[in-house]
């Protein structure tokens, strides 16, 4: 509970220290960047970016994931608190801290109680023919223990020098610390240079926790390591094109990924490579096909470099936000391991909200004793998850409450049985309070 404490506190500590200011949350117009996607600020809706042409053909450009990727228009904008400073700064405050219960069955299942958290702070700065956004975002789980919280059939990074299984790891103190640069060079397009200490290089869908798809669902992808692990990287730089409809760009950045020491901001590395396209053909549809060459991502496989192949198609209407994603990573020297995701967030009405995610990953890391039979050897795991939420605004401020929890399952190979169980199946159960949503 201590860590609930902490975190509240944080959250209450950083909106005391707001001024009095005009301050607007909830439910206004999407505000549209010169790269063609979408802010929130009260701009006109229908502006399509680039030199401040009208959009006629495109009525909800992109929104931003993270980093620099793209949704689809009608995912709609992250709600949060604005504050206009002046007439040339725009402040926007974004987070929540959520505080879960899991439970997993079997062998190597386990429960806790435990709270995660995110706060987001974006300046806008808008000039003629250009724009420039200094972003910042970070969180609080690293007053978790280096083992983080029950993830069944999830690895990647390590605790205690010791490779993590069946574990969510802590996300670092700092998420991000970049800036991003816009400049119109005709009408509807734009170049941009994004880059920071801290930040996400251009590869791969946007990150699970900004996903529309993913908007309610407690727990993070087992398949996180496939397809956004790189969302927290030491080191970015991305340049890259974009327009109303498509946006082409690359990235150099630090292959590593966090060590455990999550409070600190580790040395920038430029050693590993990516290049994303997105297209965004209608406002409810948006596509991205990435690749990249990461050097030394992960400490349990030293001298083992990645090539990562990620493709992923993003939809969205009033109601239904889903995503569908493939990625193949294959490790050189190795393996190549495959992993599909599907994931969906159905609003029934304004207060309750189903979700769903199905993932398949061939995985092997699930047994890192060099002495067990089963060590380095590849199993297939396919995961179920459904859930429910019930959401409400907590008067006439910022402020949201979310409650709910989801139910999973897993298919897997007989040979697992000894280790996980013959049916093993686990539940999330959370409350959420966030500023905006």
């Amino acid at each position: 509970m201590k860590m609930i404490s902490i975190s509240l506190a944080a959250m209450a500590v950083a909106l005391l220290a707001v001024p009095s200011v005009a301050q607007e949350h909830g439910g206004h117009d999407h505000g549209q960047m010169g790269d063609g996607t979408t802010q929130s600020k009260e701009f006109d809706p229908n502006w399509g970016g680039g030199c401040c042409q009208p959009a006629a053909k495109l009525k909800f450009p992109p929104v931003s994931g993270s980093g620099t990727s793209r949704l689809p228009g009608r995912e709609g904008e992250m709600h949060g608190l604005h504050i206009m400073p002046g007439d040339d700064w725009m402040l926007m405050l974004h987070g929540d801290v959520t505080t879960k219960y899991t439970r997993h069955s079997g062998p190597r299942g386990d429960d806790k109680l435990y709270v995660t958290s995110m706060a987001m702070l974006t300046a806008q700065k808008d000039f003629e023919g250009a724009r420039l956004q200094l972003r910042s975002m970070m969180s609080l789980e690293p007053a978790m223990k280096a083992r983080g919280y029950p993830n069944l059939f999830a690895t990647g990074e390590t605790a205690g020098g010791e490779p993590l299984v069946d574990r969510q790891h802590p996300h670092d103190l700092f998420m991000e610390l970049a800036a991003r640069l816009d400049i119109d060079v005709a009408p509807g397009a734009s170049l941009f240079l994004y880059g920071g200490p801290v930040g996400e290089p251009a590869l791969g869908p946007s990150a699970f926790m900004h996903r529309g798809s993913a908007a309610y669902n407690p727990e993070p992808p087992i398949t996180h390591h496939w397809f956004d692990s790189t969302h927290i990287t030491y080191g970015v730089v991305t340049a890259g094109v974009s327009a109303r409809r498509w946006q082409v760009e690359g990235s150099v950045f630090r292959g590593a990924e966090p060590d455990e020491r999550r409070w600190n901001i580790e040395t920038p590395k430029l050693d590993s490579w990516s290049v994303r396209a997105t297209w965004s053909p209608t406002a409810n549809w948006s596509a991205q096909l990435s690749h990249g060459f990461i050097k030394e991502p992960e400490a349990t496989h030293p001298g083992e470099n990645e090539h990562r192949t990620t493709a992923s198609a993003h939809y969205a209407n009033r109601r239904l936000k889903a995503m569908v994603a493939f990625s193949a990573k294959n490790r050189d020297p190795g393996d190549t391991f495959t992993a599909w995701l599907a994931e969906a967030n159905y609003d029934l009405s304004e207060h309750h909200k189903l979700f769903a995610r199905v993932e398949n990953v061939k995985n092997d890391e699930l047994f890192h004793d060099h002495d067990d039979p089963l060590h380095d050897h590849a199993f297939r795991v396919t995961k179920l998850q459904g859930g429910y939420a019930w959401t409400t605004a907590l008067g006439e401020g910022p402020f949201n409450l979310s409650l709910g929890g989801s139910l999973s399952t897993y298919l897997k190979s007989g040979a697992l049985d000894a280790a996980y169980g013959k049916h093993p199946w686990g539940y999330t159960l959370f409350t959420r309070l966030s500023l905006g949503h």
